[in-house]
């Protein structure tokens, strides 16, 4: 849905994942002090300015834990996350929200929740020419939708759209839910079935397309297909034995969409920073903060 009047180019940011990069910086290690990884995503977020975005919606998970919790016990649940870094997401969303930046703190739904709705409604604006999702989450490739929707990972600079998608994981964008399904997702704390791999998965959605339709015994699929996927019959045998555990997980893979979370795309213009960034400013030691944001706005 593009036209002659399509301009806008709207970055949707992972902020719970910028602040995990930007705190333990590029060789691992804790940076900057116990507010290092906010000044590093404020920093980070003036660079995405600077190079020309406009429009930015940065996500964040205000809480770790979301409702995907009630439905898989060992769901992630943020045990594992170091208190120097969750003492940080609160500071997060208050600093940006100061640079004049659109923060989304999710509870019951998660970050990846949000930056799927806000991709979903800006792709549907017919001023908007791209959605461009900053976030190198497999979970995020669900969203990708031609070179329309791309998703972008900043550390490495790959821009992947829906060809990329298919590329690295063998299945199109639509598929990325039951591909993690069957694969399982190691950071999100769900296994998968047991002998189904990445190649397997993506050797038989790329036929099927959705779990609901790969046929429970393995002599129903094409013979080209039993051939291309080795050992077909244990890997049908287990899908049908463990089909419940797969919706289950197929649900917890599947991003929710909720339309309230960006009205407008327009409302995500950057427009300068509040009168609170010089607080914020002060509070990280960076006394560039302000000035350089004043310049970036004044210039647009």
């Amino acid at each position: 849905m593009t036209g002659g009047g399509a301009t806008l180019r709207p970055h949707l940011l992972d902020g719970t994942y910028e602040l995990f990069r930007h705190h333990f910086g590029n060789r691992g290690r804790p940076t900057g002090g116990p507010l290092g990884g906010v000044q590093g995503v404020l920093v980070s977020v003036l660079a995405l300015f600077s190079s020309g975005v406009t429009h930015l919606g940065v996500a964040t998970d205000h809480v770790i834990e979301s409702f995907r919790n009630d439905l898989w016990p060992t769901y992630k649940d943020g045990s594992g996350v170091p208190e120097e870094i969750t003492s940080q997401f609160v500071p997060l969303e208050e600093a940006l929200t100061a640079l004049g930046v659109v923060v989304w703190p999710m509870v019951e739904l998660e970050a990846d929740d949000a930056l799927a709705s806000a991709a979903t409604t800006a792709a549907a604006d017919a001023r908007v020419s791209q959605v461009v999702i900053c976030t190198p989450d497999k979970d995020l490739a669900q969203c990708v939708s031609g070179s329309r929707v791309v998703q972008l990972d900043r550390r490495s600079g790959v821009v992947s759209d829906e060809a990329g998608v298919i590329e690295k994981f063998g299945v199109a964008p639509a598929s990325i839910p039951d591909w993690l399904a069957l694969v399982g997702d190691s950071a999100d704390g769900f296994p998968g079935l047991p002998g189904w791999g990445k190649r397997s998965a993506a050797v038989v959605l790329s036929h099927y397309g959705h779990i609901a339709a790969i046929p429970d015994a393995a002599h129903d699929w094409p013979p080209a297909l039993q051939r291309a996927a080795r050992g077909a019959e244990k890997l049908a045998a287990t899908l049908a034995e463990g089909r419940p555990l797969a919706e289950r997980f197929l649900d917890l893979a599947t991003l929710r969409i909720d339309p309230t979370i960006l009205g407008d795309t327009e409302s995500l213009r950057w427009r300068g920073p509040t009168s609170e960034l010089a607080g914020w400013a002060e509070r990280l030691g960076s006394a560039e903060l302000l000035p350089r944001a004043t310049r970036l706005a004044a210039s647009r």
